[in-house]
């Protein structure tokens, strides 16, 4: 992929809003581009994301051509529900981490993606594969990717907006009283342990909504669907009301319900796709710890 060069006159607002509209981006990385000296204005590098030229001044934007990604490609099996120039949509399996971090230098999904996806144009200047939502490291399920700026942008704008769809499976402690609900209470990082998330007052906003699906020995399994994204959202909230999701080594009962994982599945997810707006959903089949999982208390659930 070559340097993409967009010419344009000012409309008066800040260089990095025009810079992430015309080029499909987002603003931080029109920013970070306008630091790294991708901006003239009117011939002179501008650097500084909320200069407002006058009207009618002439600008040059620039994309450079994506560099190598850090993160190695790995011929790691990955089964891939759907692929198109755009975006991917995966099935990440239980135990694979998402980013490359310390500690997980390697085997990591993005290694995955590298290792499986083709024709990627690039990321934040970089050939690899956008996150554009994450799933916990014990959660297995449906994700999607982006493939270029252009979809990243538009996809965590969509997400923002709530106009994907995601749904999860979750069996959880005990029995509802009701056969639906939803939990609204913010999250934020907990005071008494860093590694945890936890409902409080000062936290981000989030929404969780839940319906039984059908019922086990002490044990309920649940259709989860979540209108906000943060950090362990559905095992905190689950806590929240005394039905932790069941084999949860940082929110569930001590002495709990017997099973082989964590039971908690990204099922499917529905959006729109970015560029031919088409209305697409996906749905991630269910482990085989999960389903033994389900079996083991009670629940015959047909995949």
């Amino acid at each position: 992929m070559e340097e993409k060069v967009f010419q344009l006159e000012s409309d008066g607002r800040r260089l990095d809003v025009q810079f992430s509209e015309v080029a499909g981006i987002s603003r931080s990385r029109a920013a970070a581009l306008m630091e790294e000296g991708y901006c003239l204005l009117a011939g002179e590098v501008c650097r500084k994301a909320g200069t407002k030229p006058p009207a009618g001044r002439p600008v040059t934007l620039k994309i450079p051509a994506p560099k190598d990604a850090a993160p190695q490609a790995e011929n790691i099996p990955l089964e891939i529900l759907y692929e198109d120039r755009d975006l991917a949509v995966v099935v990440k399996p239980r135990g694979m981490v998402v980013h490359p971090a310390a500690g997980h230098s390697e085997g990591t999904l993005v290694n995955a993606l590298l290792g499986n996806l083709d024709e990627l144009s690039g990321i934040g200047g970089e050939k690899r594969p956008g996150i554009v939502h994450r799933l916990d490291k014990d959660t297995s399920g449906v994700m999607m990717v982006a493939k270029n700026d252009e979809t990243q942008a538009e996809l965590s704008r969509m997400l923002k907006d709530r106009e994907i769809e995601k749904h999860y499976l979750a069996l959880t402690e005990g029995m509802m009283k009701e056969k639906e609900g939803t939990v609204e209470a913010p999250i934020g990082r907990s005071r008494k342990d860093r590694k945890k998330m936890a409902v409080d007052p000062e936290g981000r906003p989030a929404v969780t909504k839940w319906r039984v699906l059908t019922e086990g020995r002490n044990c309920s399994l649940l259709d989860v669907h979540i209108l906000t994204g943060r950090t362990h959202q559905i095992r905190v909230h689950m806590r929240s009301i005394q039905h932790p999701v069941c084999g949860d080594p940082l929110y569930g009962f001590e002495k709990g319900v017997k099973v082989p994982c964590l039971m908690l599945h990204a099922r499917s997810l529905s959006f729109q796709h970015p560029r031919t707006k088409e209305k697409m959903t996906f749905q991630a089949p269910l482990p085989g710890d999960f389903l033994k999982g389900l079996k083991t208390n009670g629940i015959d659930f047909t995949d």
